[in-house]
C-alpha cells in the first residue's frame, strides 16, 4: 500500500533543513563545523518581551483565544501597520497565525484551485512553490539576475501574468538574497498590478526591519493603496525581535479573505500560543531599541562577509540591501576540482564538498530555485563568520 498522498509526494522536504542536518550529523562525530545554514537571528529574545511572556502565564492567560488572534495582538498588529508603513487595517482586518509559513498556507489554500498559477519572483524561499503545490497551485518561477540586484523587472511581471494567474508572491528583503525594494523600484511593479485587477498580491516583510545603510523597505499597499483590497501585507515577530522559537506570523488583509484564512486555521491548529501573543503585544509596542541594535551588529557582519567572499577566487557577491544572507555567485569555481578530489559541477556539488573538506555549511542555490549560488546566513557570531570566509577562500583556492 502507498502510504502518502500523491499532494504530498509533489512536495520536496526542505533543503535548507536537509543542510543543518547533514551538518550536525558530522558535528556529532566530532568535527568542526560552523553551520552558516539557519536562517535564525543568532541573538536572545529581548528581556522586555521575555518578562512580559512570564506575566502572562503568572495571570493565567493560557486558554484559548480566538483562532484569529487576542484582540489585544490584533489592534497592537494594525498599530503597527499603521506606524511603519502608514497602512489602515482595522483589526478584523488582522489574522495572527503559528509563524509567517502557515499565513502563507492559509492564504494560499483558501483560495487556489487547481491549475491557479502564482508568479514567484527567484531566487525565492524554499516554501514558497511547495507550499503553492500543496494547494494544487501551480508555482511560475520568474528569475532576477545578480545584475538586477536579483530584483524582478516591471516588464517582467507583465510577461509572467496569464488570464491564470491567482497570486503575485513578493518577498521584501529578500531570502536568499537579502534584495529589498524601495517604494520607487515597487512603483512599477504597482502599476502593472493595477492594469490586471483579477490577480491577487501576497507580500511578505517579514525582514522588513533588517536593512542596512540607511535603506528603507517599502511594502506594495504603502506605495498603491488602490491595491489594498486585494493584498495581503504579511510580517511577524521572528526575525525584528528574534523569536523564531514563539511562532508569531500576521497579517493585514480584506475582511472576506481573513475570514476564510480564519475558516481554515480553526479546523487546522486553531489558535496561536496564548503566550507568545501577550510576549508579541510586548514586542510591538514596547520599546523598540533592540532592532536598532541587532540592525547595526548585522551590517558590519555583512560588510565583512561581502568583502571575505569577493576575495575568494571564482566568487563574486552581491552586497545586499536587507535581511541576513548573501548569495554568492560560483561560476569561477564549476568545473574545477576541489583538493579533496570532489568534481564541482554545480552549486550542490560545491556545498557538499565544502561541508565535507573545510567544515562549512552553506545552502546551495538550486534549493532557492536559482543554481549556481549559495546562500550563506550572516545570522551568527562574528568570529565564527571571519573563521568560516576563511575557510571559503581557502576552499577555492585549492581548486583546480
Amino acid at each position: 500500500m502507498h502510504l502518502t498522498s500523491a499532494r504530498l509526494d509533489a512536495i520536496n522536504p526542505s533543503l535548507t533543513i536537509a543542510v543543518a542536518t547533514k551538518a550536525r550529523a558530522l558535528q556529532a562525530a566530532g568535527r568542526d563545523v560552523i553551520s552558516l545554514s539557519a536562517g535564525e537571528p543568532d541573538f536572545d529574545t529581548p528581556q522586555n518581551v521575555k518578562d512580559a511572556a512570564i506575566a502572562a502565564i503568572q495571570a493565567g492567560e493560557t486558554k484559548y483565544t480566538d483562532v484569529s488572534g487576542t484582540p489585544a495582538l490584533r489592534k497592537a498588529v494594525a498599530a503597527k501597520f499603521k506606524r511603519d508603513s502608514g497602512i489602515d487595517y482595522k483589526p478584523e482586518e488582522i489574522i495572527i497565525s503559528t509563524g509567517g509559513k502557515q499565513v502563507i498556507f492559509n492564504a494560499m489554500l483558501a483560495t487556489l484551485n487547481a491549475g491557479d498559477e502564482v508568479i514567484i519572483p527567484s531566487p525565492c524561499w524554499v516554501s514558497y512553490p511547495d507550499i503553492v503545490t500543496l494547494a494544487e497551485g501551480k508555482p511560475v518561477i520568474v528569475p532576477c539576475g545578480q545584475n538586477n540586484g536579483f530584483k524582478l523587472r516591471p516588464e517582467d511581471l507583465e510577461a509572467a501574468i496569464t488570464p491564470k494567474t491567482r497570486w503575485f508572491m513578493l518577498n521584501s528583503p529578500c531570502n536568499p538574497t537579502g534584495a529589498a525594494y524601495s517604494a520607487e523600484e515597487l512603483r512599477g511593479l504597482c502599476d502593472v498590478l493595477l492594469r490586471h485587477p483579477d490577480v491577487w498580491i501576497f507580500t511578505d516583510d517579514i525582514y522588513e526591519k533588517l536593512a542596512y545603510d540607511g535603506f528603507k523597505p517599502a511594502t506594495i499597499v504603502q506605495v498603491e493603496p488602490r491595491l489594498k483590497d486585494r493584498t495581503v501585507t504579511m510580517n511577524g515577530c521572528s526575525k525584528a525581535y528574534a523569536m523564531t522559537g514563539w511562532r508569531i506570523g500576521f497579517a493585514g488583509a480584506p475582511v472576506p479573505l481573513i475570514k476564510a484564512m480564519d475558516k481554515l486555521q480553526s479546523q487546522s491548529t486553531s489558535n496561536t500560543s496564548s503566550v507568545s501573543q501577550a510576549a508579541a503585544v510586548e514586542a510591538l509596542i514596547g520599546p523598540q531599541e533592540s532592532i536598532a541594535a541587532m540592525t547595526k551588529v548585522y551590517q558590519a557582519r555583512r560588510d565583512l562577509v561581502v568583502d571575505m567572499l569577493n576575495a575568494a577566487p571564482g566568487i563574486t557577491c552581491h552586497k545586499p540591501e536587507g535581511a541576513f544572507y548573501v548569495f554568492p555567485a560560483i561560476h569561477g569555481c564549476v568545473g574545477k576540482t576541489s583538493k579533496g578530489g570532489a568534481a564541482i559541477t554545480d552549486d550542490e556539488s560545491f556545498v557538499i564538498a565544502l561541508l565535507e573538506e573545510e567544515g562549512v555549511a552553506v545552502v546551495h542555490g538550486a534549493a532557492f530555485l536559482y543554481p549556481g549560488h549559495f546562500r550563506i546566513s550572516y545570522a551568527t557570531d562574528t568570529e565564527s563568520l571571519r573563521e568560516a570566509c576563511t575557510r571559503i577562500q581557502r576552499f577555492c583556492q585549492g581548486l583546480h
